[in-house]
């Protein structure tokens, strides 16, 4: 079957270099159109990204011409969707601009996340939040679909296995890479040695938004879960992968090899329909009490296109009822990029992108 055109807007970042790098060959979609800033635009992509890494795209991937973001460039590509690695202010009013164009829109950008009508998603955790983009498709002809913040990315996949045992309040202190700032984020100056113990409106993203992803569908919109989340958030001198220390209230006992179990077993939707970004195990559990290490572990994640895409879950303790552990999750890969091409190949076997190959 045809592979479905798209576009990647905001290219020549963190994030849309891994949008680029996962689409390129992908079973799915092709890459029809790149965009990027007006500093980067008439640009071939090779030459923007100035990265050993970018050897193993194909010719006409790496070759391609980056236009600017703009609504037009995207439809004379003849793209049925774009991916969205824009900055917030920037998304709100493009991706509008793109779903009224009929364009529908896979989005790691932050703009539409808490909009009543717009699914939340990790495939794995919440997939019947879909239907909220199948009803914005019978009303615009097109969907806004986006993924959460890059810890709750990762926060939600274990929670989710641990509704099980009766979740109470959970208490999270995150230590995240300064990849997660993006290229011009924190500097070396700032970082090197050094803890920041404050990310601006980071700690309300992560309780408002696992509070909608583990919320339940209620017609045309989700109610929250009610979960209370207590995030502490810092910056720590790290490439990449954000690391967090997670506590939360069980309401029965249970054996800390029964709740290894738990996670270790744990398989969505998107296992289900052997998804091609979508890892054999979304949660890993490595032996030994000091795992999980971001240099060790951040890649996480089989087959091979799917490195990254599974979190490390370790040290796990009882403390009276509540359950601490450690968790990692890659932050542009299952945190933006990655997890945001899951939902797209979910929504592709749910029948919503025209044409998709989803059968």
């Amino acid at each position: 079957m045809k592979k479905i055109k798209v576009a990647v807007l905001g290219c020549s970042g963190l994030v849309g270099r891994q949008f680029v790098r996962l689409l390129d060959r992908h079973p799915y979609f092709e890459p029809s159109c790149l965009t990027a800033s007006s500093r980067t635009a008439g640009k071939r992509f090779a030459e923007a990204l100035n990265d050993p890494a970018g050897a193993s795209l194909s010719a006409a991937t790496s070759g391609r011409l980056i236009r600017e973001s703009t609504v037009d460039a995207v439809a004379q590509s003849g793209a049925a969707l774009a991916f969205s690695a824009l900055p917030a202010a920037l998304a709100a009013e493009l991706e509008s601009e793109l779903r009224r164009a009929g364009i529908g829109v896979f989005s790691n950008a932050g703009a539409w996340r808490m909009a009543p009508d717009v699914p939340l998603l990790v495939p794995e955790v919440n997939p019947g939040h879909l239907e909220l983009a199948r009803r914005q498709q019978r009303e615009h002809g097109a969907f806004i679909v986006t993924n959460p913040n890059c810890v709750v990315s990762g926060l939600v996949l274990a929670l989710k296995p641990l509704m099980a045992f009766g979740l109470g309040a959970v208490t999270v202190t995150t230590f995240q890479a300064v990849s997660g700032g993006g290229r011009r984020g924190v500097s070396a100056w700032d970082i090197g040695g050094n803890v920041l113990p404050h990310i601006s409106g980071e700690e309300e993203k992560v309780a408002r938004e696992t509070g909608k992803i583990l919320g339940r569908l209620a017609g045309d919109h989700v109610e929250s879960s009610g979960l209370e989340v207590y995030p502490s958030c810092s910056r720590v001198p790290v490439r990449v992968g954000h690391l967090m220390s997670v506590s939360a209230e069980m309401a029965r006992p249970a054996a800390v090899e029964e709740v290894a179990a738990a996670l270790a077993a744990f398989q969505g939707e998107p296992q289900r329909l052997r998804l091609p970004t979508a890892p054999r195990r979304p949660i890993l559990v490595p032996d030994g009490s000091d795992r999980p290490q971001p240099l060790l572990d951040v890649d996480g994640g089989d087959p091979e296109r799917a490195r990254g895409m599974a979190v490390s879950v370790g040290r796990l303790r009882l403390q009276g009822r509540r359950i601490a552990f450690f968790l990692l999750v890659h932050n542009t890969v299952r945190g933006a990029a990655g997890g945001s091409v899951l939902n797209a190949e979910l929504a592709a076997k749910k029948g919503l992108i025209p044409g998709a190959k989803h059968g």
